[in-house]
């Protein structure tokens, strides 16, 4: 993932910063508990493709 890229993106909910999990291949809020998947480098920013994160663990 590009940090400039990384650095401009937002939650598309929140609009809190995102975090990059390069081994999942996710954008992570923190903030909504929400991992936005990463498809052949392309963030799919929607909020209906996220998948929500575990809150015990937050993975």
């Amino acid at each position: 993932m590009d940090k400039k890229l990384l650095e401009l993106l937002v939650c598309p909910v929140c609009k809190a910063k995102l975090s990059y999990d390069k081994k999942a291949g996710e954008l992570i809020c923190q903030a909504d508990g929400l991992a936005y998947p990463v498809r052949d480098g392309i963030p799919v920013m929607l909020e209906n493709e996220a998948r929500k994160l575990d809150v015990a663990t937050q993975e």
